[in-house]
């Protein structure tokens, strides 16, 4: 596992981050959101009104042809992005980026529904509909039949990176979070959360989008509903903050990341890729998985369906993801170090070096590594060594076996990992927390006033509803990808690959699994961007029609028809 992790991070590097100097990603994301949105001559304002008016389904035709209502698509559209990336991405890129990091998840998002819009509109504009009634569309069908057959090779990469990126961010990050979540709250073991997960998930896909979009449309909405209320709640708490919690994240937008946890500080592209990266993770915008959902839709006015779309951004990252973030910095605990005890075993990423290594924001270690292949331990306390884990320097540490302080050998690998492990072996101290951890810890004191110390119990619900409900919606997204480039025989058994990758993205480690989504992310993200902008005046001629004919509500063409 640790080969796998150094490979895919170096992969997750070098589409995200390197060189350095020119993150490739952050420059094409942003390039193809700026110029999407001039061509639509910023849609996300003028239309924003009437995308809310066409979610209440004022415009809704039961004789429109396709399979799900447009309240169905984006709820399950919603379910995709509004998920782990709300809760765990946007602490982790705080943990690693600052405040500032939310900043840039905010223009991701704003950005990105100019993205959104288009990528759906494109999606119904080119759909198949078989004759069965089955829909099939995303950007696979627009790369191939709106550019022509030439880019038919790109509309396959697209396909293969479906696939693969369903099995990793709709699929492992979520597990693997949950399972955190339940380890973390209950000490449950992963395997069984994975069990559990895998079994209630495998009940819901194997039906197929209809029901995927009836269970979406209930989850969604009471989800959302429950998390930002919780939010608002901290925020109310904290009224007198506020001010300078949004000061300190527009000032830490353009600056050097302070170093926390012991490490070394970060540069600003760093931190702005950081946003940029788990924006686009939450919201999706551009990464072309939700025209996969849409292209189901009952309509015959792909724009207005668009229009529609923008909302998902907005919802996810504007409203949810910014609840997570305040409550994140309002309360400080972002950079602070909490009491943790660690079971010491191969999933605990924990490292060692020695005690005079320093450690970059960007995970990169500087200094020896220990150079013997195990580590002395007498009463708990092993000299010159510190222990790393989630970036983060573990303050006190303690090893206790049985609760007891420990006497022993730790063996370790060539990358400093603790290899020695027994089911009561445990590394006890104080460690900055990442991820879902980080933002039920936040919760938990932003909600004592009313939760006493059950606040973070929230946290616990929503990260299991929500991945649940995510896991549930990309798992169509993979199997449209399967069924693009191998039929429909081989969609069904991809069913089965994804329902059976649930449990093993539950056990394996944190830095594996994010990158891996990572790598996922970028392969669909980058066909996708550049069909979005080769097609674009497509989109504005589109939009111009569409905005140049009134548009009668159902309820108007009825009166109209004398019914």
């Amino acid at each position: 596992m640790d080969y796998v992790n150094n490979f895919l991070t170096s992969f997750a590097d070098l589409i995200w981050a390197t060189p350095s100097f020119f993150p490739f990603m952050i420059v094409v994301l942003l390039l193809a959101g700026f110029i999407m949105t001039l061509k639509t001559r910023f849609i996300q304002i003028r239309q924003f009104v009437h995308g809310w008016k066409v979610l209440f389904g004022l415009y809704n035709d039961p004789n429109d042809k396709g399979e799900i209502s447009s309240f169905q698509a984006i709820s399950a559209a919603l379910s995709a992005t509004v998920g782990i990336g709300n809760i765990a991405g946007v602490a982790t890129a705080i943990h690693y980026g600052g405040p500032g990091a939310l900043f840039w998840m905010w223009v991701t998002a704003i950005l990105g529904m100019s993205l959104k819009f288009a990528e759906i509109a494109l999606s119904i504009k080119y759909r198949t509909i078989n004759k069965d009634g089955e829909v099939a569309g995303g950007p696979m069908y627009y790369i191939e039949k709106g550019l022509g057959p030439k880019w038919k090779w790109m509309a396959i990469i697209f396909g293969i990176a479906t696939m693969i990126s369903a099995l990793a961010t709709g699929n492992s990050i979520q597990s693997f979070t949950v399972a955190d979540q339940f380890r973390s709250a209950f000490n449950m073991p992963t395997w069984l959360t994975g069990v559990i997960t895998a079994g209630i998930v495998g009940v819901v896909v194997i039906g197929g989008i209809k029901r995927i979009g009836k269970v979406a449309s209930i989850l969604a909405p009471g989800m959302c509903l429950l998390y930002i209320l919780g939010g608002l709640l901290v925020l109310i708490f904290n009224l007198g903050k506020i001010p300078e919690t949004f000061s300190l994240i527009f000032t830490s937008a353009f600056t050097k990341t302070a170093g926390l946890g012991g490490f070394a500080g970060s540069g600003f592209l760093f931190m702005m890729m950081w946003g940029i990266k788990r924006g686009l993770f939450s919201n999706e915008a551009g990464q072309g998985s939700a025209p996969i959902v849409y292209a189901a839709v009952k309509s015959n006015e792909p724009v207005r369906d668009g229009i529609l779309s923008m909302l998902g951004p907005f919802i996810d990252t504007l409203m949810v993801c910014s609840i997570t973030g305040l409550v994140i910095v309002i309360t400080g605990v972002w950079q602070e170090k909490d009491f943790v005890e660690l079971p010491i075993n191969l999933q605990s990423d924990i490292i060692v070096v020695s005690d005079n290594s320093t450690i970059e924001q960007n995970s990169e270690i500087k200094g020896p590594l220990i150079k013997s292949n195990s580590v002395q331990i007498s009463d708990g306390i092993a000299q010159n060594i510190k222990f790393v884990r989630n970036h983060s320097f573990i303050d006190d540490p303690l090893i206790t076996l049985n609760g007891n302080p420990y006497t022993g050998e730790l063996k370790i690998d060539e990358y400093g990992k603790i290899l020695s492990h027994t089911n009561n072996l445990n590394l006890e101290g104080m460690m900055m927390k990442n991820g879902s951890p980080l933002t039920t810890w936040a919760f938990k004191r932003g909600l004592a006033p009313i939760a006493g110390r059950h606040g973070g119990f929230l946290i616990t619900i929503s990260v299991f509803f929500f991945a649940i409900s995510t896991t549930i919606s990309w798992s169509y997204y993979g199997n449209r990808g399967a069924y693009y480039l191998m039929g429909k025989k081989a969609a069904e058994y991809y069913k089965w690959i994804f329902v059976a990758m649930v449990f093993i993205g539950s056990v394996v480690s944190l830095e594996t699994v994010w990158a891996f989504g990572d790598v996922a992310i970028g392969f669909m993200a980058i066909p996708n961007l550049v069909a979005l902008v080769l097609l674009s005046n497509v989109v504005r001629k589109d939009v111009k029609e569409y905005e140049s004919r009134k548009h009668l509500t159902y309820k108007q063409k009825l009166e109209r028809q004398g019914k």
